[in-house]
């Protein structure tokens, strides 16, 4: 999770006295999260193909089936590995890309205020075009990208939607649009890009109403459930919401998501407990031996010999088995192997006199600065941009 989202959600959280470590439950979206293709709306309309229908079923569960099965893209073999930077424009207009991640969408939040005084934190996504080699602003309420950059994800609406699309980004089609019976946030793309996760949400959960001078108070908002989404199929089941604690109900829960190797879902709760796990089905789990990240990815080099620390300068590089510290790193935080001598870092700007100030960079190891991949910009202004990073 990047400086900006974590400071972004805790003033919210502030002015909404909620907990302050929302922030860190908050879209801890692995290097995958949301995004969605630039396709005008009336050529939205007209690439629509209906792969599904609603039908009844038990009170708690309900499925949509496929009226035909969605061939997916694949996924480009071998994948490309080579480095992509744009400095000059901000938020970045050309790909962003080092070894094995890219940035595939970034959005922006912006806080909007409504005629009765209620406060809403939008968050604009834009999408990677392989077409035009630039990132295009999208209409949609979420969006997230399949590992390949092949495949986006998109839920149809504004704020939350009942409508979650599957893209080609390739040919910029439309080629399934899968109808739900609940509200929904978010997709979270599985890390074999077959299945998504879909968190149905009571309303959308980041908005509050002033209550007298620096008071604020959160609207009302819950977790009715969450989607598990066949992809190839069209095939979406609705399961009610996993178990929470008496304290955690008053506080915006973030998005679901899957477990590293997607076999268990992991739902954000408040520290000293950060998260917990389930079955797809929701039946709890103990944790998993993930290492992650700061992006949400996995913390552990491609050889399997190095693990990245966690946030603070400076950070460090230890060995997996021993914990030896293999290096140090003048950076705010490290998130995603290039490879097994290089990484994604949060880098500062100037001599680190402001943690709201920074970059993405290509460092080694050692901390050596490879290459600088994006410009600098201050996380804390609205509007500015948050990336998602996807394995290529």
């Amino acid at each position: 999770m990047t400086e900006q989202l974590k400071q972004e959600l805790k003033d919210w959280a502030d002015e909404a006295r909620v907990p302050q470590d929302l922030a860190e439950r908050a879209l801890r979206r692995r290097a995958r999260r949301p995004l969605l293709f630039l396709v005008p709306a009336a050529a939205v309309s007209a690439l629509v193909v209906t792969v599904g229908m609603l039908v009844g079923l038990p009170d708690r569960t309900s499925t949509v089936r496929p009226a035909s099965v969605v061939t997916l893209p694949a996924r480009p073999s071998p994948a490309p590995t080579d480095v992509r930077a744009d400095v000059d424009n901000m938020p970045p207009k050309k790909l962003i890309a080092a070894g094995n991640y890219a940035v595939s969408a970034y959005w922006q939040s912006k806080k909007e205020k409504g005629a009765d005084g209620i406060a809403t934190r939008r968050q604009v996504w834009s999408l990677y075009n392989p077409r035009t080699e630039e990132y295009e602003t999208t209409p949609y309420a979420w969006v997230d990208v399949a590992p390949g950059l092949r495949t986006a994800a998109f839920v149809e609406g504004d704020l939350l939607g009942r409508t979650v699309g599957i893209l080609d980004m390739g040919t910029g089609e439309v080629i399934a649009r899968i109808p739900l019976e609940h509200d929904v946030l978010s997709v979270d793309w599985s890390p074999d890009g077959t299945r998504l996760l879909a968190t149905a949400y009571s309303a959308y959960p980041y908005r509050t109403k002033p209550m007298g001078e620096n008071s604020y108070q959160q609207q009302p908002s819950s977790v009715t459930g969450y989607y598990v989404i066949d992809v190839p199929n069209a095939k979406a089941v609705f399961h009610p919401p996993l178990p929470e604690k008496p304290d955690e109900v008053s506080s915006p829960q973030p998005p679901l998501t899957w477990s590293l190797d997607g076999s268990l879902i992991r739902q954000h709760v408040p520290s000293p407990e950060p998260e917990r796990f389930f079955t797809p089905e929701g039946e709890a789990r103990p944790k998993p031996a993930d290492r992650i990240s700061e992006a949400g990815v996995s913390a552990v080099s491609p050889d399997g010999k190095l693990l990245l620390g966690g946030a603070g300068l400076p950070t460090k590089i230890t060995e997996l088995e021993g914990g030896k510290v293999v290096g140090n790193q003048k950076v705010l935080q490290l998130h995603a192997w290039a490879d097994d001598e290089t990484v994604l870092a949060l880098k500062c700007a100037r001599e680190c006199d402001d943690e709201f100030d920074s970059a993405l960079s290509l460092i080694k190891v050692d901390g050596t600065e490879v290459q600088q991949l994006s410009g600098f910009q201050r996380t804390v202004e609205d509007g500015a941009w948050d990336w998602v990073l996807t394995p290529r």
